[in-house]
């Protein structure tokens, strides 16, 4: 380690009560079913490191939007802590959104070894990865054994400290996945939400039972109690708050420090949820995808239409139309973003092949009945494509590179 241990407070109210906080540069493993509150401490965890000005990486593929409202409703504005690059959050696709074979070992260990290319680049001082279950679906233990422990390791010797998310194990094949991982964690963290542990019974009001649990160091030793979810406060094991049937939903504070809901950007929902992503949301994506290209070299396009004045002026087609013909051509992996005047594309594999196939489906789903409109419209639709190289570095460099584009030369695209 390059600097002396030391405890550093975690934002988790039993484990900086028992435990005093975490180890700087320790790894922790937070195991819970859904529901159950495991986003909610994650971001408890990230808002602690923000206060004490140090840097959170957030891995997620929870869309910024709604990671923002559940952080609103512990008080805690995400949008005024990643403004300041105190929080960086990171959207993570699933693997069987990149890749066919979700089940070979080697693409989630190219997964796992992302985590350490992102780290170097961003050089936090905490992590969260919410959640990991997804990219730890290996057939061989001890291949994921020896990838965790080394990508922990590395993560480790930077001081930086880790929190892991993981759902509860149901199978016995999940739970040997969560015993391996256990293997090079610091600690371990558990949220139950069965009605009894050890003979305590569980009334209406309590979510559940927390129990922390050392595997290095933490001499305080292993510790449970039933844990709360409340308003303002999040994820804890001191309730002070009594609700009842009748009593109605306490209202949002008002804070000048914090951004009301209200002002938080949402993207347009006419169109499918799962398709269509804000500018901001997209760009997170897009930064994920230029990461992954840098450590595997997995190609991706970004391909951006524009209908030209002609066909506006004319009232041959709409952005909207446009928008509805592009929805109606991409594959679910597919991301879509509306950004001006421009629908962007985002495709996840870069082949020449896919690009030319999706223009081909756009064309086939444009709202025109005769040859002479669709001449005129693919005439002045003007299509531009963006594949990685050295000099795409951010999302900033894809739209720097898509606002430059010149219609005469890109509009070319379509007749290939």
């Amino acid at each position: 380690m390059k600097r002396k241990i030391q405890i550093l407070p975690s934002g988790i109210s039993l484990v900086d009560k028992k435990w005093g906080g975490f180890y700087r540069g320790g790894t922790y493993l937070l195991i819970g079913p859904r529901k159950s509150g495991r986003t909610l401490i994650a971001l408890q965890y990230a808002l602690e490191c923000a206060k004490q000005k140090e840097v959170c990486l957030f891995f997620t593929s929870i869309r910024p939007k709604d990671l923002m409202i559940m952080a609103a409703s512990i008080d805690f504005d995400l949008q005024y802590y990643m403004n300041k690059n105190l929080i960086i959050v990171i959207r993570v696709a699933p693997p069987n959104e990149l890749y066919e074979d979700v089940n070979n070992d080697d693409f989630l260990v190219e997964y796992l070894n992302d985590i350490v290319t992102v780290v170097d680049q961003h050089r936090p001082n905490k992590l969260v990865f919410d959640e990991l279950t997804q990219f730890i679906g290996f057939s061989n233990l001890e291949s994921l054994n020896q990838v965790f422990r080394q990508t922990t390791e590395i993560i480790e010797e930077s001081d930086i400290t880790s929190l892991y998310i993981l759902g509860q194990p149901a199978a016995p094949s999940s739970r040997a996945l969560i015993e391996t991982l256990s293997l090079s964690a610091t600690g371990i963290i558990t949220l139950d939400k069965s009605d009894e542990i050890e003979g305590e019974s569980k009334s209406e009001t309590e979510s559940g039972f927390i129990t922390i649990t050392p595997n290095v160091g933490h001499t305080e030793g292993k510790f449970t109690a039933k844990f709360f979810i409340e308003p303002y406060k999040g994820v804890t094991t001191e309730k002070t708050t009594d609700f009842s049937v009748d009593t109605p939903a306490t209202p949002l504070k008002e804070s000048s420090e914090y951004t009301s809901l209200s002002d938080i950007e949402i993207p347009d929902e006419k169109f499918s949820v799962s398709s269509f992503y804000s500018e901001t949301d997209f760009k997170l994506i897009l930064n994920n995808q230029i990461a992954l290209f840098k450590s595997t070299g997995q190609s991706f396009s970004v391909i951006s239409f524009k209908l030209n004045d002609v066909i506006v002026n004319k009232n041959l087609l709409t952005l909207n139309q446009l928008q509805n013909a592009i929805r109606l051509s991409t594959d679910k992996k597919d991301k879509i973003c509306v950004v001006e005047d421009k629908v962007l594309v985002l495709l996840t594999r870069g082949e020449q092949k896919s690009t030319n196939n999706l223009i081909s489906r756009i064309k086939s789903n444009l709202p025109v009945n005769n040859e002479t409109d669709m001449k005129n419209l693919l005439d002045n639709i003007s299509v531009f494509a963006v594949n990685p190289d050295d000099t795409i570095n951010s999302a900033e460099d894809v739209f720097n590179k898509i606002s430059k584009e010149s219609f005469e030369t890109s509009k070319k695209i379509f007749f290939q």
